[in-house]
């Protein structure tokens, strides 16, 4: 298969070139003018940060691709899907309010943010896979399976679960519903933390399986019933409700490449990937620890696995910050993301990914000055 073209810019400015404008060259150089936006609607999906966290990517660099967009014709929103977890970004309206909270307001951008699975994380299009060999039929939010363009705004980072979080986690889990998350995470069926449940009876009221019950004022669900399709988990008020946590990170590997296929296939999609502040952990977290290398730059390609490529080898190029998780454990060479999560493999999801038709490894890395 022929290279693919992975377009690179550093961190340096100049008097006549600050780094928004960098990135808007970059993405031009890249090709995202060759898309037809004229009148569309185009999702920029990004991560917004979970509260405490100050790794995210600030809403300067989304500011920049949305006006990109606006001036080929398009009309842009930024966009995620509500999380699994507790946190400040399980329901539409802390999530907007966290957004908001950490600078993505449609003042700072120039354009909405939309949350995309909806408010309780239950407003998901059921995606067919096509050659998916763990799911055959994604739980997208429907609000960016509305869009008719797609472009990932990630921030590039370690991930305790899949090694590193680059493009595809942004696209492959981040699209993903409540219930699509769980999918990725879990092999089995949630369960009800007794300590945790009030009786309610919202989650029996939502279960169209019958497959919950309440007796002395705690929900209890019957695993013969119940299809695992996570609504039960969105709705519940006291976040009593979850997943198993069962999968192994190579099958979450594999099925996050495979969401990701559903979210991209058959129409435009362009990829950006930020390498600063790598964090050794997920923006998902309420803390930050210290960057395990320094800042590398950005890097927009229209192949995802090319993309994710070319930042890991970058990041594992870098030298090791002695302040920092790497730098503790006197790490200097070899894969900094399997160091620092040993438990990990990111190359499954890159392998996985080839195999499903959605890019290649090999790449040509052009330098945009």
């Amino acid at each position: 298969m022929e290279k693919s073209k992975v377009y690179f810019a550093d961190m340096r400015t100049s008097s006549t070139c600050n780094l928004q404008q960098k990135l808007e060259k970059l993405i031009k150089k890249a090709g995202i003018g060759t898309i037809d936006f004229e009148k569309k609607y185009a999702a920029i999906k990004i991560h917004f940060g979970e509260p405490g966290n100050l790794a995210f990517l600030r809403p300067n660099y989304a500011k920049t691709v949305a006006d990109v967009v606006k001036s080929l014709g398009g009309k842009p929103f930024l966009t995620d899907c509500n999380t699994l977890y507790v946190g400040g970004r399980k329901n539409a309206l802390d999530h907007i309010d966290s957004a908001y909270l950490n600078g993505f307001t449609p003042f700072s951008t120039g354009c909405h943010v939309i949350i995309a699975d909806g408010l309780k994380g239950t407003d998901e299009a059921l995606v067919p896979v096509e050659g998916g060999e763990y799911v055959k039929e994604a739980k997208i939010g429907r609000a960016i399976m509305d869009a008719d363009v797609f472009i990932s705004l990630a921030h590039f980072k370690g991930h305790e679960l899949t090694g590193f979080g680059g493009a595809f986690k942004n696209i492959g889990m981040g699209c993903g519903s409540r219930a699509g998350k769980m999918e990725m995470h879990s092999a089995g069926k949630p369960y009800v933390d007794q300590a945790a449940c009030i009786g309610c009876k919202m989650c029996t009221r939502n279960c169209a399986q019958d497959a919950i019950t309440v007796m002395d004022k705690k929900a209890s669900i019957d695993h013969s019933k119940c299809v695992g399709c996570g609504r039960c988990i969105g709705v519940c008020p006291q976040d009593a409700i979850n997943p198993a946590q069962d999968e192994s990170n190579d099958i979450l590997n594999k099925k996050m490449a495979e969401y990701a296929k559903a979210v991209i296939q058959d129409r435009p999609c362009f990829y950006i990937n930020m390498v600063i502040d790598v964090a050794p952990q997920c923006d998902c977290h309420a803390e930050n620890d210290a960057s395990i290398v320094p800042d590398v730059g950005m890097f927009a390609s229209f192949d995802p696995v090319a993309l994710d490529m070319a930042c890991a080898d970058a990041v594992n190029r870098q030298p090791v910050i002695a302040n920092s998780q790497l730098g503790e454990r006197q790490q200097e060479h070899g894969d900094h993301f399997h160091k620092i999560a040993p438990e990990t493999n990111w190359m499954v999801c890159m392998d996985h990914a080839v195999k499903l038709g959605l890019g290649t490894k090999e790449y040509e890395l052009i330098t945009v000055k």
